[in-house]
């Protein structure tokens, strides 16, 4: 890519999120994420600062602990200013118009270069079928268990379906989603498939699908309209002919989406390294509860057997158990991070200029990552005890806002890295992106937050209903007195 010849017109939109923007070259399999800001606060001072934070903290912090073949920290770029002023005015009308609330940086020319996740290399493909990539933004994908909760219902329902209720209440989304993220960290293939069949029963911000490379299945930002799942059997028939002859003629859409969450699946579990056996090495987290109260997983399953904590695991390396080791490092909930912040934040205040030894804003690096690596287990009372943990914390939310992508095509017999299944098969590719450092000055947010959720959960599903006295008493006997 020369730097000195790049035409806007060999761009196109390819999305964004709540802090970039992201194009795609019509060509090469690269694209280039390019960071927001409210009209009013844009400069080129912050995009010069906060993209190399970017780049050094998914190569120094993310990349060591999540796996090397999972992530890709990609390269900071210096674009002719021009060229993104062209471009911003190109993609503008392809925005959403409720992400428009922010301006693309047209003032830095600084960007970010990454592989294009939603391709793969033309030689891997067999009759250059375009790949299909599937977008998952799994969540938090375990129970609490600090001794600081205060709420009991923090230890029974997880925070993906408790936000559900206060996201409903704002008017975020117009339906709840029957997603629960235990579910899909539980290992358990069945309780796999009913997380990704409600993902793309309601995917909210949680799911989005591509086909080479372009958008053909999401929610609309508008959350009024669902995606219509008719479309997407379409698009993915011909990846599964034969799923056309089974259910006996009965429900062929049905078999092509089962099919597909079985790759997704496969594809989730694939990486484990193996024991003698031959079987994936498993890894069991017991120190959480594996079953979200809230989850539609039927319970009699559950009993008899159907649960992670018995005969189901997640494969040592695969990246649902690289991304939960992570997310993990919160092991005090944000209400025992919080008086820890302000144990920092109040020596700050006595001593401004350690701001920069504690690494409060970065640089993220090896001395960073030793930081999160070797923080004491008891609390000492230090404010490197409490940096340290506030550091841990910060990165494991990294890992519960970030996303999985998956990206399959029908190969050859022969190829390398392919799904184990009965036919057809395919080779494919699963990477970890957004893996922004999360901001030191986002924990008060974070206790507020939380708190809110919590309270409007327990409001909106344990207040009785006006009518549940007389309903609980039908065969109730009136009594008439004399007055």
């Amino acid at each position: 890519m020369e730097l000195d010849k790049m035409d806007e017109n060999d761009w196109k939109y390819h999305g964004e999120g709540n802090k970039s923007l992201v194009v795609s070259h019509l060509q090469h399999c690269k694209v280039l994420r390019l960071l927001k800001f409210p009209s009013e606060d844009s400069t080129a001072e912050q995009a010069f600062r906060h993209i190399p934070n970017i780049v050094d903290y998914s190569k120094y912090v993310m990349k060591p602990l999540l796996g090397e073949k999972y992530v890709h920290s990609g390269e900071v770029v210096k674009l002719p200013l021009d060229f993104v002023r062209q471009l911003s005015l190109k993609v503008q009308q392809e925005r959403p118009e409720l992400r428009c609330d922010k301006v693309m940086d047209t003032f830095s020319g600084c960007g970010l270069c990454l592989p294009n996740l939603t391709q793969l290399p033309l030689h891997h493909l067999r009759d250059h079928s375009p790949p299909i990539c599937v977008e998952i933004k799994p969540k938090c994908g375990f129970l609490p268990f600090s001794r600081h909760i205060t709420k009991e219902c923090k230890r029974k329902v997880c925070r993906f379906c408790m936000h559900q209720h206060y996201k409903l209440a704002n008017g975020k989304w117009k339906r709840l989603s029957r997603y629960c993220p235990l579910d899909l960290f539980s290992g358990s293939k069945q309780r796999m498939y009913v997380a990704l069949k409600n993902l793309l029963e309601e995917p909210q911000n949680n799911l989005k699908i591509f086909k080479g490379g372009e958008l053909i299945f999401s929610c609309k930002d508008d959350a009024k309209q669902q995606p219509e799942l008719n479309d997407l059997i379409q698009h993915l028939r011909p990846y599964f002919p034969h799923s056309n002859s089974l259910y006996n003629g009965h429900q062929p859409g049905k078999a092509v989406l089962n099919e597909f969450i079985q790759v997704i699946c496969s594809a989730l579990l694939s990486g484990g390294d193996s024991n003698r056996s031959g079987e994936p090495r498993k890894v069991h987290l017991s120190e959480s509860r594996p079953h979200c109260e809230a989850s539609p997983f039927p319970r009699d399953l559950l009993r008899n057997g159907e649960d992670f904590t018995s005969n189901h695991g997640l494969p040592k390396d695969s990246v649902l158990a690289k991304i939960l080791q992570v997310q993990m490092l919160d092991n005090l909930d944000i209400e025992g991070i919080y008086p820890l912040y302000k144990r920092v934040e109040q020596y700050l205040e006595e001593f401004p200029r350690e701001r920069n030894r504690l690494q409060i804003d970065g640089p993220y690096n090896e001395s960073f990552m030793d930081t999160v690596k070797n923080c004491p287990t008891e609390d000492d009372g230090s404010v490197e005890y409490a940096v340290g943990k506030v550091h841990q914390y910060r990165v494991a939310m990294t890992a519960k806002d970030c996303s999985v992508m998956i990206t399959f095509a029908p190969c050859e017999e022969d190829e390398e890295h392919q799904l184990n299944l009965e036919k057809p098969r395919f080779t494919y590719s699963v990477s970890i992106l957004d893996l922004d450092p999360k901001p030191y000055e986002g924990i008060p947010h974070q206790y507020k937050l939380d708190t809110k959720i919590v309270n409007y959960y327990l409001r909106s599903t344990q207040a009785p209903p006006p009518s549940s006295l007389y309903k609980e008493r039908q065969d109730c006997t009136l009594l008439f007195h004399a007055v």
